[in-house]
């Protein structure tokens, strides 16, 4: 592998311009994974000497890193949305008012980085002088959004990432995306080789998370459960709550709170009912030692190595997680925090990024 002075000679340093998503301020947790993405791969170019300028919603905090404050009414989740729904912007929508600055700013920058999930970013991307790459953080949820994407990777190839070749596979344009992966700061991840009698669930509490299969397969095992992430859908956690089961929700934290608690858990719990692009909280668990369960479903089946660093169970089944939850202490917690090593640290998701945004460039 190169080292970094080598990089540097053969990489000019950039403008980079990051567009985050506008569902919701920087550090809510209402972006979900897009969050901790576009602050690792900030930080991890910062760090190569790349310039970086993140546009994202009034309200949005990263420690250290540099935003554009854009006010307006934020926009509503693509996971809510059916196949064929319209595209729909609110009244002052601080995604068309991002996008506004951006084509004001555009000049200053090489690139300019799309982390949202959202039909006008892409049918903008024409009209800009400067090239756009586009993070895409979702699989295919809906027939405009896929034409979109389809149309904006013809005229620009090459300018398409993806998280994992699960979610690059709902797509029917799929084969032609770059696939980046993630990856972490592992300073920030403590290793705890001996656990506590608890497990964790980690995600945004919404119904495509599926964290109610993970309560009824904890509490069969007679093991408490811990929960933590944001909470836009409160009714939907109240009707959760109604289970008679031993789970205590502790609310979203920061990367410093999240792993101190999440680096005891026996084993995290991955329950996803939708293909999920990728899965940071896996990468999270096994950077602190901790196997992870998931179902055999998207980019969570694509990091857990069965039988080596958690298993993969077949998707909805309860009866497959009990099954895996008896057998976490076959898993080796030191194997955990080697696969985050080898495969998920920031200079690997740097190297990665870095060739996508030089191959882009060549093609463009």
């Amino acid at each position: 592998m190169p080292q970094l002075s080598d990089r540097k000679a053969n990489f000019k340093s950039l403008k980079l311009l990051f567009l985050s998503t506008p569902v919701g301020p920087l550090g809510t947790g209402l972006g979900g994974g897009v969050e901790l993405t576009l602050q690792n791969m900030a930080q991890e170019l910062m760090r190569r000497d790349h310039q970086v300028q993140i546009v994202a919603p009034a309200g949005s905090k990263l420690a250290g890193l540099p935003i554009a404050q854009i006010a307006g009414n934020l926009q509503s989740s693509a996971q809510t949305q059916g196949r064929d729904a319209p595209i729909v912007l609110p009244a002052n929508s601080v995604l068309g008012n991002m996008w506004e600055y951006a084509y004001q700013q555009q000049d200053q920058y090489d690139v300019l980085i799309n982390f949202a999930y959202d039909w006008l970013p892409f049918y903008l991307t024409p009209f800009f002088a400067k090239p756009i790459a586009h993070l895409v953080s979702m699989g295919s949820l809906t027939e405009a959004m896929d034409t979109v994407i389809a149309q904006t990777l013809d005229r620009f190839p090459g300018t398409i990432g993806v998280h994992s070749r699960a979610q690059a596979d709902t797509f029917a344009f799929g084969n032609r995306c770059r696939i980046l992966s993630n990856g972490l700061d592992l300073s920030l991840y403590q290793f705890q080789p001996e656990p506590a009698n608890y497990l964790g669930w980690v995600g945004r509490i919404a119904p495509e998370k599926g964290v109610e299969d993970a309560i009824v397969a904890a509490h069969q095992c007679q093991i408490p459960l811990k929960i933590w992430g944001a909470m836009p859908n409160p009714d939907y956690w109240q009707q959760i709550c109604q289970t008679d089961a031993d789970f205590s929700y502790g609310g979203f934290l920061p990367t410093d709170q999240l792993q101190a608690e999440l680096r005891s858990c026996r084993g995290l719990l991955m329950t996803p009912k939708w293909i999920e692009a990728f899965g940071n909280v896996a990468i999270e668990a096994l950077a602190c030692g901790v196997p992870v369960i998931s179902y055999r479903r998207g980019g969570p089946a694509e990091i857990v190595q069965h039988g080596k660093t958690g298993w993969l169970v077949e998707p909805d089944s309860i009866e497959g997680l009990v099954e895996a939850i008896e057998r976490l202490d076959e898993i080796d917690r030191h194997t955990c925090r080697q696969q985050a090593e080898s495969q998920y640290s920031m200079q690997a998701m740097g190297d990665r990024v870095e060739a996508w945004i030089r191959d882009m460039l060549v093609v463009i």
